[in-house]
């Protein structure tokens, strides 16, 4: 849509997170954090200099990103060995109409911040509770509030 000159859509008024507010807070989208939080943080790195574009559908972790995510505890690693899965993607948050951070390094956050306690999975589908130490941390670590 970029290239084509484009604006995404506006989500349909039946869609989910209209009738779920948890659900646009903060859930998975498939592995990484989604929402609001997940804009939050993917924003936070961009604004910070952490990530930069690379083309029309990933970003690149710059070496003061590498730092941060390494001074959070993110498996950077393990990102890098997932194989031929792309390691920063940009993926379109469907409620806030804007990419959120996806791949393997997105997998790689969402997993720090679950095995931290930022995150908790809730039962009912794709919905994740943000906690308070995890709002905590989206002040002090990303500088970003929700």
């Amino acid at each position: 849509m970029a290239l084509a000159g484009e604006r995404a859509q506006p989500a349909a008024k039946t869609a989910a997170w209209r009738r779920d507010p948890d659900l646009r807070f903060c859930r998975t989208c498939y592995d990484h954090l989604a929402g609001q939080v997940g804009m939050a943080v993917t924003d936070s790195l961009t604004q910070h200099g952490h990530l930069e574009p690379k083309g029309p559908r990933d970003w690149s972790l710059t070496d003061s990103g590498a730092l941060f995510c390494h001074r959070l505890g993110v498996d950077l690693d393990g990102a890098k060995r997932a194989g031929t899965r792309h390691f920063a993607r940009q993926c379109l948050d469907w409620s806030e109409r804007r990419p959120h951070i996806s791949g393997a390094l997105g997998a790689a956050i969402a997993d720090t911040f679950f095995k931290k306690g930022w995150a908790e999975r809730l039962r009912r589908g794709r919905t994740v509770r943000l906690t308070d130490s995890g709002r905590r941390a989206l002040g002090s670590h990303f500088g970003a509030s929700v």
